[in-house]
């Protein structure tokens, strides 16, 4: 499937997905009142999104691998954000694993697709030089 707009990446529908989940966890009457955890974990689950997004639109490879990377770490800064939570007791263990769970599928699949940007500019730059 070839992808001609950012809708059809999996990475983002799964981030999407993912910021569904943070925004309910981050609901709860015990996590809603803390406004600069609650707020910083909404704006880091976001940013993973709108960095895919905003690489996508540059329609430059190398410009979308910096900004995937960007998304990547902020996967990682949501993850330190959840074991606050955690330590914090607004969410439990098993809340936090099986978030755990789907954000390091992501950050996988996320750094899988910098993998193939990168090997398909070395391929077209060898074609390119032959």
């Amino acid at each position: 499937m070839k992808i001609t707009k950012f809708e059809d990446l999996t990475i983002w529908k799964d981030s999407l997905a993912l910021t569904k989940l943070i925004y309910d966890h981050t609901a709860t009457s015990k996590f809603s009142r803390d406004f600069p955890l609650r707020d910083q974990i909404r704006r880091a689950v976001i940013s993973i999104s709108s960095n895919i997004v905003e690489g996508f639109e540059k329609n430059n490879n190398n410009e979308f691998c910096r900004f995937l990377r960007i998304s990547k770490g902020s996967v990682g800064e949501v993850k330190n954000q959840l074991y606050i939570a955690s330590e914090l007791g607004y969410i439990s263990d098993a809340e936090r694993m099986s978030l755990f769970e789907k954000l390091e599928k992501l950050a996988k699949q996320i750094g899988a697709f910098i993998v193939y940007l990168e090997k398909s500019k070395a391929i077209k730059l060898a074609t390119r030089n032959s």
